[in-house]
């Protein structure tokens, strides 16, 4: 930010410099909510939120910039840090036990559970990559590779839908064609908010996009309490997962809803649905269709433990 100095000793802000601030370039302004970005980033840089550290990091080093800019900038401090921590976490947790997971794969040699591992430590990567690169959102020139990564990553959990990969890249890839030509086709900012001018078409279609889930997690839910239970995986994880894929899914048809006719209250609700999706959604994924597959191993070995000690004779005092 530019300053002047006047007669009298006082600082003044250039009409320039005040200008943007307040309005943003007219570039800016030709593309939908980047103007309203630049102004929320400019009030919490000069106190709301930033204070004093806004700016020291907009006077001092690149790399001061850019690493206030990753965590400030855009959706606030705390969005980034429990998006970044938690992928992170699950992250470690899956290179922790790779080492034991990548044995039991090779001694069972089961094709499919290695290729779900293999989608899950993609996904999972991924996932890590987007929740690290929110700032591109705001970022004057990352527009297209922001797109592009959130096209990616908002597929990476379709497949669960499905139990056989040749149906579930189909849903993926028909998923992946119609964002992509809502975004490139039709310009449509899929993946960019803005509360002041809510893209009615954009929210439209996130409605439907929201709705349908909601009506195939509904239906799986709907099986259970039916005579097609049978054709449903009999475990109770699975039950949950659906219960929980169901509540989500339905919180973010009603704040689409909301935001498209411009309430406020919708946005933070989606941003928060957002946010447990990215932070939760692979864990919940892992517990549900390969925790069991892991733990089998230990499992077993429990049991033969039990039995060598009650062939021992440890538990003979229980049965008198």
């Amino acid at each position: 930010m530019r300053l002047k100095v006047s007669a009298s000793g006082k600082i003044k802000r250039s009409k320039l410099s005040k200008n943007f601030c307040k309005f943003g370039t007219p570039e800016d302004d030709a593309v939908p909510g980047r103007s309203f970005r630049l102004r929320r980033l400019d009030l919490a840089g000069r106190g709301g939120g930033g204070g004093g550290l806004g700016s020291a990091a907009a006077g001092g080093s690149f790399a001061g910039r850019a690493v206030y800019g990753w965590l400030f900038e855009c959706h606030g401090f705390w969005h980034n840090v429990l998006l970044v921590t938690s992928s992170l976490a699950f992250a470690l947790y899956l290179a922790a036990q790779a080492r034991k997971s990548f044995s039991k794969l090779s001694s069972e040699r089961s094709s499919i559970m290695l290729a779900y591992y293999g989608c899950l430590w993609l996904v999972s990567l991924l996932n890590l990559t987007w929740c690290s690169l929110q700032a591109w959102e705001c970022t004057t020139g990352k527009e297209v590779a922001w797109n592009i990564l959130s096209l990616w990553n908002s597929a990476s959990g379709l497949h669960a839908l499905t139990r056989t990969f040749v149906v579930s890249g189909l849903v993926v890839g028909l998923d992946l064609l119609l964002k992509a030509i809502y975004l490139f086709g039709f310009g449509i900012p899929l993946f960019v908010d803005d509360i002041e001018k809510p893209h009615k078409v954009k929210w439209g279609l996130w409605v439907v996009h929201r709705l349908v889930l909601t009506a195939v997690y509904g239906s799986i839910l709907f099986m259970y309490h039916s005579r097609w239970r049978e054709r449903l995986p009999a475990r109770p994880a699975f039950y949950r997962y659906i219960i929980i894929m169901l509540i989500m899914n339905a919180l973010a048809l009603f704040a689409c809803g909301l935001t498209g006719n411009g309430a406020g209250f919708g946005l933070w609700l989606y941003g928060a649905t957002i946010v447990c999706y990215h932070a939760f959604y692979l864990p919940l994924l892992y517990a549900t269709f390969l925790a069991d597959f892991f733990q089998e191993e230990d499992l077993q070995l429990e049991n033969v433990y039990y039995s060598e000690m009650k062939d021992a004779g440890f538990f003979d005092g229980d049965w008198e």
